[in-house]
């Protein structure tokens, strides 16, 4: 891996092991990831950790030191490309836009940081998911059913809907979707399609609702409104982590 700059220098934790920030490119766009590492890791399973639409940020990245503390190599993948960090909502609207309007460019960023993960040391190739939030859940899904050789992925309130669900006879691992049962940014049909689209192309699937929980109901930068569709829901975000920890360990477990 080549470091970002001086200042992205190895960092050592009591909880886990390292971290750094990583630059790869895609297509000749240049994108900035980071990574954390277990303590004394070695053949170690890895996660990819996709982010929300305000791009890669500290909640990503705090993410990753969890699932490092957890024993995971964590890779968190830069969609939009170094230094394209949006300010506000309406940026991040038009950025995430970008690559939900070309899946073929979302899929190709998506495998682009799958690639990168791969190269770490430590990680074992043999053992890879992904976890995506929001924007990034709609992305752990594409990346399923881009045909990437991963085990499993873990969509949190993420988008659904697919352009081509027939794409979805691509899908080699397991799928776990954690879901806001007042999700307003999921309409029924949407949940609907996607419940047809993982049964009809027989995947080995999952959906959780978590009662009362809106969108972004695991990040508590979303506020604790949920009249404004948008809100934290601290019972939603302990029980999807722990199911995610479930998932994780049962998929690793091959």
């Amino acid at each position: 891996m080549k470091l970002v700059s001086l200042f992205s220098l190895l960092t050592v934790s009591l909880c886990f092991g390292a971290e750094m920030s990583v630059t790869y490119e895609d297509n000749g766009v240049e994108c900035e990831g980071f990574v954390a590492t277990p303590e004394n890791a070695k053949d170690a399973p890895a996660v990819l950790v996709v982010h929300q639409w305000m791009g890669l940020t500290d909640y990503e990245k705090n993410r990753c030191r969890q699932l490092a503390d957890l024993g995971y190599v964590a890779f968190a993948v830069d969609i939009y490309g170094k230094g394209v960090r949006p300010a506000n909502k309406g940026e991040a609207g038009k950025q995430a836009g970008k690559y939900k309007g070309d899946r073929e460019l979302y899929r190709s960023r998506l495998n682009a940081g799958l690639a990168e993960a791969l190269k770490i040391e430590e990680v074992d190739a043999d053992r890879v998911t992904a976890i995506g939030y929001c924007f990034g859940g709609t992305g752990v899904l594409e990346l399923a059913r881009s045909g990437a050789d991963v085990d499993g992925v873990v969509s949190f309130h993420g988008g659904l809907g697919s352009p081509t669900p027939e794409d979805a006879a691509n899908i080699k691992g397991r799928v776990l979707v954690l879901h806001g049962a007042v999700d307003p940014m999921v309409s029924a049909e949407e949940l609907a399609g996607f419940e047809s689209e993982m049964t009809d192309n027989k995947v080995d699937w999952e959906l959780i609702k978590y009662g009362d929980a809106v969108h972004a109901f695991s990040q508590s930068m979303a506020g604790n409104d949920p009249s404004k569709g948008v809100a934290y829901n601290k019972k939603a975000d302990d029980r999807s982590w722990q199911r995610m920890k479930n998932f994780l360990e049962n998929v690793n477990s091959k």
